[in-house]
């Protein structure tokens, strides 16, 4: 296999396993539990998290794809590691707050969920200054989901 047919291959592979999350969250929608949930008056439209999200996870891939590209797995273990571990976490949120309606631990979770995407542009960065800031904008956008989980939580003890 030629290495600009594995590299595309690789591509294919990361946005598979990537969207894997979001796949896996659709068989928890918000539904009426959470239509009459208390929100905080600073709670974005439902109509906006889908493209948010969907832009994101095609940035995480790419990211995660340019680390790849960089000595593949024997030599980009470690952050490809903390990656997947960041996208497991993302894929357990939402049964944890959508399906099992569980507020605090799915705020632990997104607590748990922070440090790791943290982990993944530190160790990003030596591999790929640009993956580790596509990162960023991930980081910042759970650190907006934490603070409404977390509001969301106190208003509905």
């Amino acid at each position: 296999m030629t290495p600009s047919k594995r590299s595309a291959l690789a591509l294919f592979a990361f946005f598979l396993v990537t969207f894997s999350a979001p796949i896996l969250g659709s068989l928890w929608m918000p539904g009426e539990w959470y239509a009459a949930l208390e929100k905080p008056s600073w709670n974005p439209p439902s109509w906006l998290f889908g493209p948010v999200w969907t832009v994101l996870y095609i940035v995480m891939a790419i990211a995660a794809w340019l680390v790849w590209k960089k000595g593949e797995f024997k030599f980009q273990a470690k952050p490809l590691t903390w990656y997947f571990i960041q996208l497991g976490l993302n894929a357990a949120w939402t049964p944890l707050f959508f399906g099992a309606h569980e507020l605090l631990a799915s705020l632990v979770v997104l607590a748990a969920l922070w440090v790791a995407i943290l982990m993944t542009v530190l160790l990003f960065r030596p591999a790929s200054s640009v993956a580790s800031n596509l990162m960023i904008p991930y980081l910042a956008w759970v650190t907006f989901a934490s603070s409404l989980n977390y509001e969301i939580w106190r208003l509905n003890r």
